[in-house]
């Protein structure tokens, strides 16, 4: 039986283009299935045929041999285009559904057709952990870091190859990067050994990167921490990663940032806390206090009379910047009153005199010691 033409095998006309072919053979491809036309015993041998005709029009150079030869061409080496790749002209369906496979779904895997054939791989991403002080984290810092990382080989120029030589398609994979191993219906691919899977091989490597293109070595960088950052911000510092494999592009390099704690203040967003003591005396009768701001200052507070452990007071815009503008956060103190020690004769004279004068200052405890009496009370009752 003769052959089809190609071009009607694929249902697409002579003067189609690369993308127009590939649609058309994805189309068909996906309809004849013969997994999913197991009721039609012809549609093996039809998905072969379209596999086969798109094997010989995919490729520039097969498909004008075929354009001039038609079927011709590939018998017996007229043309110039080459034969078909070993199983195509018989329809070999393993070979067949690999490509299928491929083809079709190794868009939606994260892959490419012949991505193996590409030399160059990105350069890893990095990470590094930076710990800075409230202060740093307040005004902003210029910080040195020393990053342990691989940069591409200056003897090579990251090519890998001695003296800039161009590498050479692998023999073992024939460029495709990957290896088929047979295993009963299915055609098994796994990255080829001798290439690792970049379909290329460098016949005499670099004697300082061992073909790598890229090298160990210790980089000095200079990062600018902006001001208002807090524990968990990530700076990104593109191209400052890994070097390529074999003159692919840098990775990214990113700064983790971890503001240590502070012996005065406690962060809450933008906004600072500062616990002060102050005394019985200054709490009782008021008084003015000095306190830190984290700008190194000081600001004076004033403390109003009969003030209690934990009364707060608010300091507006004397906390944090805010990372990307918008202002500053707050400081609040909070007071703690302070209850002497180390008393002297006198001065737990003074106190026991003052306790019998003040049965009527402390609202606090008395309205306390009422609710008990009550509480006992109703539990007699």
């Amino acid at each position: 039986m003769a052959k089809r033409d190609f071009y009607d095998v694929l249902g697409v006309n002579r003067g189609a283009s690369a993308e127009e072919l590939k649609k058309a053979y994805r189309a068909k491809a996906k309809e004849l299935h013969p997994d999913r036309n197991s009721d039609k015993p012809d549609a093996e041998a039809r998905f072969k045929e379209v596999n086969e005709a798109y094997d010989a029009l995919k490729d520039p150079d097969r498909k004008a041999a075929y354009d001039r030869f038609g079927h011709a061409a590939f018998e017996g080496g007229m043309g110039g285009g080459g034969g078909p790749r070993a199983g195509a002209q018989n329809g070999d369906f393993a070979s067949a559904f690999s490509d299928v496979f491929e083809d079709l779904f190794g868009d939606f895997m994260g892959g490419q057709r012949g991505g193996g054939r590409s030399r160059a791989q990105r350069g890893s991403d990095l990470r590094y952990n930076m710990r800075i002080t409230l202060e740093e984290a307040y005004s902003g810092a210029q910080k040195t870091i020393t990053v342990p990382t691989s940069v591409a080989c200056s003897k090579c120029n990251g090519t890998g190859a001695e003296g800039g030589a161009e590498p050479v398609t692998c023999p073992t994979c024939s460029g495709m990067g990957k290896v088929r191993a047979q295993q009963g219906f299915f055609t098994v691919e796994r990255s080829c050994p001798t290439c690792g899977g970049l379909g290329q091989i460098i016949k005499n490597p670099c004697g300082s990167c061992a073909g790598a293109g890229r090298v160990q070595k210790d980089r000095s960088l200079s990062v600018n921490i902006p001001a208002g950052v807090e524990t968990g911000t990530r700076i990104r510092l593109s191209g400052e990663g890994e070097a390529g494999l074999r003159g692919g592009p840098s990775g990214d390099l990113y700064i983790f940032i971890e503001v240590r704690d502070h012996p005065l203040f406690q962060r809450d967003g933008a906004n600072l806390f500062c616990r002060v003591p102050v005394s019985i005396t200054t709490a009782a009768l008021g008084g003015d206090i000095e306190v830190p701001s984290i700008d190194g200052g000081r600001a004076r507070v004033k403390v109003p009379a009969g003030s209690q452990t934990g009364k707060q007071m608010r300091l507006r815009a004397k906390g944090m910047p805010a990372l990307r503008g918008g202002g500053a956060g707050d400081m609040v103190i909070e007071l703690a009153v302070e209850t002497p020690v180390n008393l002297t004769a006198r001065q737990k004279e003074i106190l026991r005199e003052f306790e019998k004068l003040s049965e009527n200052n402390n609202p606090e405890g008395s309205s306390f010691f009422s609710k008990v009496k009550s509480f006992w009370d109703s539990m007699k009752s």
